[in-house]
């Protein structure tokens, strides 16, 4: 940067002095060579009046003689006519008529002369002076004096050579010059330039110190407050970019940033995590090419005729059957010729999946109520009509509300268990546990049922069985849902059989296995739902809620255990209960 300045500056200072001599050149050398001229032109005309005053030829031709050697001027002596009669450096007889000379015609009309005019001869401009000879009303010839303009062609050149010398002298100054104004100039910017390339590259290096008092100064500490600006500011803007950062990140719902073509500039990872099926690189699409969704499609298009915000619900046909709220609204805080959208994806398929269940829950609850109340009415007005004297029937009736208020007493029991369960309001009071012991408690009562029905009962613990960690009164709880279901799905004649081992793991299985009628594969997934039945009339007749399975469900999860279940219709179900080890 400094030699391209150091140019600049001698090249105008050179521009200047050559601008300078050449104005010099063209003015003063004008003048010289005018007065020069001026002053050869009288000194001609005095030797020509000179040489007039001879009165005859051969004088003339004597006095011309002299006048050319002291003068160093050729003379010519030319008659009316033109012919020339005598000349000091030329024979006459040999030399044209010089009638239509420039300087000849000026004579004749005025008695004197003058024309300048290159010579061929000599290669150089000439000055020709004539004066009329003879007296003003007869002119007898001519006298014409010719000298070489030597004199001013000598002083033009000393004069350009002069001017050439004080060019070269204005240039070495100038060099001098500017070379000291470059180095007093380019430094101070020379350290900017480098300050304002760091910056360029991201760097921050400092503050620029520049002690002039000048522009230089002023434009450095100008430069100084920028930068403090331009740090804050980017400092501002990293900041907000890292909170925006982390909080796409850390949403759950699906984001992106759409500009003023419509095609996706920004996603998130949530995005992407819930949409799997899409390409890996969406910047740049289109929603509709990314998710190949026409109601999405259609809820762009009357958002871009609205520009307010406008919410929609969604199906995503994928497989899954989910379905998806999408919120749009405008991006505030852009520039007026920027459009942007942003589009939030929130998954509401569980929350429609809860929704459901809670609509089936209380049709389930009303439908399983209603039916023993149903039933406790109906004996009720019965015996107010007259049954209540009927010692038999009234027993009858009674039984019959008995057995109901005892159902509704069991589900609403089996309610409060599962919601309890669900809260976390059940707490477990678990201790050592030998499986053994607690099947002694509750066989006698599985034995009796399974000895009514005529089904075969069997047990297969072995003693060595290591002890659990449980709670006694919901181990027993579980273990009786799973034997009763057992035996109220298993036919008169068939076996309902309980193993227990030590799993490779840490752990033991409690295996209960029927020979009952055994469940499709399609209701295998939904077993452990509330209020759940393959069977649903002979779940009702046997007196159950529907909310067996799912307590154990609920329990074994309480004891950090699962529960599997295998079936094949005819064949018989196998429940599976696993229990971690302490």
């Amino acid at each position: 940067m400094r030699k391209s300045l150091l140019y600049k500056l001698f090249a105008t200072y050179l521009l200047l002095a050559l601008a300078a001599i050449i104005t010099i050149h063209i003015h003063l050398g004008g003048h010289i060579k005018s007065h020069l001229k001026a002053d050869i032109e009288q000194t001609l005309l005095t030797y020509a009046r000179l040489i007039n005053v001879t009165a005859s030829l051969p004088d003339m031709e004597r006095s011309a003689r002299s006048i050319a050697e002291t003068a160093q001027t050729r003379v010519t002596l030319l008659n009316k006519k033109g012919d020339v009669l005598a000349d000091t450096e030329g024979v006459a007889e040999e030399m044209e008529n010089h009638f239509n000379r420039p300087e000849i015609q000026e004579s004749r009309l005025k008695g004197t002369g003058t024309a300048t005019r290159l010579s061929r001869t000599l290669g150089i401009d000439t000055l020709y002076v004539a004066v009329a000879a003879g007296t003003e009303s007869d002119t007898l010839g001519y006298i014409r004096l010719a000298r070489p303009l030597t004199e001013v062609r000598d002083s033009m050149n000393a004069l350009r050579r002069s001017l050439l010398q004080s060019f070269a002298i204005i240039g070495i100054i100038s060099f001098i010059i500017a070379c000291i104004f470059s180095i007093r100039l380019v430094s101070p910017i020379q350290e900017m330039e480098e300050f304002t390339a760091k910056l360029q590259k991201g760097e921050f290096p400092g503050t620029l110190l520049i002690g002039a008092d000048d522009e230089r100064g002023r434009l450095a500490r100008n430069i100084n407050y920028l930068v403090g600006e331009l740090r804050e500011k980017i400092g501002l803007a990293v900041d907000e970019k890292g909170k925006l950062e982390a909080a796409f990140a850390a949403m759950t719902d699906g984001v992106l940033i759409l500009d003023k073509e419509g095609t996706i500039e920004v996603c998130n990872d949530s995005f992407k995590i819930m949409f799997p099926g899409i390409s890996e690189e969406v910047i740049g699409e289109t929603p509709l090419n990314a998710l190949r969704n026409l109601d999405l499609h259609d809820a762009l298009q009357h958002f871009e005729e609205t520009r307010e915000t406008l919410s929609r619900e969604i199906a995503i046909e994928d497989g899954s059957s989910r379905v998806i709220e999408v919120n749009l609204c405008p991006v505030h805080g852009v520039s007026e010729n920027e459009t942007k959208t942003m589009i939030v994806f929130h998954d509401v398929t569980r929350l429609k999946q809860l929704e459901k269940t809670r609509s089936d829950f209380v049709a389930n609850v009303t439908h399983e109520i209603k039916t023993p109340l149903t039933a406790i009415i109906g004996c009720i007005e019965t015996l107010r009509e007259g049954a209540l004297d009927n010692r038999e029937e009234a027993d009858h009736f009674l039984e019959i509300i008995e057995r109901q208020a005892v159902r509704l007493n069991r589900l609403v029991d089996d309610l409060l268990t599962i919601s309890n369960l669900e809260l976390g309001a059940l707490p477990l009071v678990t201790e050592d546990l030998s499986l053994e012991s607690v099947l002694d408690g509750l066989w006698t009562l599985v034995a009796s049922q399974a000895q009514k029905k005529g089904v075969v009962l069997e047990k297969n613990v072995p003693s060595d069985l290591p002890s659990l960690q449980a709670d006694r009164d919901r181990l027993a709880q579980i273990l009786f849902n799973v034997l009763d279901n057992a035996v109220k799905f298993t036919d008169p004649g068939g076996s309902v059989s309980l193993s227990a081992s030590k799993t490779d793991g840490d752990g033991l299985e409690i295996r209960v296995a029927d020979t009952g009628i055994g469940i499709t594969a399609g209701h295998l997934a939904r077993l452990g739902e509330r209020f759940y039945r393959v069977d649903k009339d002979r779940s009702r007749r046997s007196g159950g809620t529907g909310l067996g399975l799912s307590i154990v469900k609920h329990l074994m999860a309480a004891h950090g255990g699962t529960m599997n279940i295998s079936s094949r219709p005819g064949r018989g179900t196998e429940v599976r209960l696993f229990f971690p080890l302490a």
